[in-house]
């Protein structure tokens, strides 16, 4: 039996230092309508998202259209890069890409945030086996739950990512055959 999910990399969203709370913005609440229209045809059988509001706010069309409930899972929130602002964000996220296992202060290393999405993700699978899942979340959890899968899903991946940007995974049990962008 095939499970597809529709991971959904948020819209622009207005910067606030409030990470929970960061609406999109009127250009990312226009490009959420854009993927509620792309999404329409898929017969979407559940809609899952971050905590937070943007990642929400992306996929809340698509849960009205099907006249869904959005189900919150906060295995599929941003990966905490550190617990204080960056001075070098570039320099920060590429040094947190090339090993997997350093971690800012107060931030999450990539493979213990890749191991909770990836937990996340499976059981969205064994429950929803079979469905068409759409999951609202962001780029760089994205990414590295699909690097567990497959490494070609990496910094460079994430950094040529489109806001929002979709990505259809098919999987058959807990087996990724096939990755497809929808965006």
């Amino acid at each position: 039996m095939i499970t597809n999910i529709y991971f959904v990399r948020h819209a622009h969203s207005t910067y606030t230092a409030d990470e929970l709370n960061r609406p999109l913005s009127e250009r990312g609440l226009g490009d959420a309508d854009r993927v509620t229209e792309l999404l329409s045809n898929e017969n979407i059988t559940n809609v899952i998202s971050s905590p937070y509001k943007r990642a929400i706010q992306t996929v809340d069309g698509i849960a009205q259209f099907y006249n869904l409930d959005i189900i919150i899972d906060d295995g599929f929130r941003e990966r905490k890069l550190a617990c204080n602002a960056v001075d070098n964000f570039d320099e920060a996220i590429l040094q947190v890409w090339e090993n997997l296992n350093f971690a800012l202060p107060g931030g999450e290393s990539g493979y213990y945030a890749r191991e909770r999405g990836v937990t996340s993700l499976k059981n969205v699978i064994y429950k929803y086996r079979g469905g068409n899942i759409v999951i609202g979340t962001h780029g760089n959890i994205m990414v590295l739950i699909m690097n567990y899968y497959n490494k070609k899903y990496n910094y460079d991946f994430w950094s040529k990512l489109n806001m929002p940007d979709i990505y259809k995974l098919s999987f058959k049990d807990e087996i990724l055959l096939e990755v497809k962008p929808i965006w």
